[in-house]
């Protein structure tokens, strides 16, 4: 069973963006505790113990100061950039309840069959799993370091955590290495003298509550 990593949090009894944007600038991210028919308890948590829950990949963690919860990092809003923390979800759990997630699929290898003139297709990167709340991988590896050419894995091919069961359909594709497809190339064909028109995409930062 995974350790459960623990996360400081403090009560926040203020929401609202401007209000957001300032706890962030002191080094704390803006996050909700929901789950087990249990009010919703708004919290903070530091930007520095969060990251590093990520880059090691805990998502069951411990709550401690403002609440004493087991949790699940739910999920993360980014901003735009993908480069800062907005807002964290957590979901109260048990070490041992089972759970429904969705577990991205890495692909980890190098396939014999691009030797023999194959292309990696890439169908599906990610599949719904069961398990225990504690044993909740960040990813799953697809090794394709056997993948010959016309070969391919499928759902019921990958290796699961121990105890978990997917609830994604055993026979999807997930990769194989294929034949390679032959573009045709279009003739490019002018219709008047008029320019084509660029359409810009607005973006806007969008942050929780």
């Amino acid at each position: 069973m995974a350790k459960a990593l623990s996360l400081s949090v403090e009560i926040r009894d203020t929401v609202g963006k401007r209000r957001n944007r300032r706890l962030r600038n002191s080094g704390l991210i803006p996050a909700i505790l929901y789950g087990h028919q249990k009010e919703p308890q708004m919290l903070s948590v530091p930007v520095g113990e969060i990251e590093a829950a990520i880059r090691h990949g805990n998502r069951f963690v411990e709550l401690k100061g403002g609440v004493y919860e087991q949790a699940l990092i739910k999920e993360i809003k980014y901003n735009t950039w993908g480069n800062e923390i907005l807002h964290v979800d957590f979901t109260r759990v048990t070490a041992h309840e089972k759970i429904t997630v969705t577990i991205p699929l890495k692909l980890r290898g190098e396939a014999p069959g691009t030797k023999e003139g194959g292309v990696i297709k890439h169908a599906l990167h990610q599949i719904e799993l069961e398990c225990e709340a504690a044993n909740v991988p960040e990813e799953i590896e697809v090794n394709i370091n056997n993948l010959g050419f016309d070969c391919s894995i499928h759902v019921g091919d990958l290796t699961l955590p121990s105890g978990a069961k997917s609830l994604t359909d055993a026979s999807l594709f997930v990769v194989g290495c294929v034949a390679p497809v032959e573009e045709k190339e279009e003739e490019e064909t002018v219709t008047g003298g008029a320019e084509p028109e660029v359409i810009g995409r607005k973006k806007t930062e969008e942050e929780p509550e």
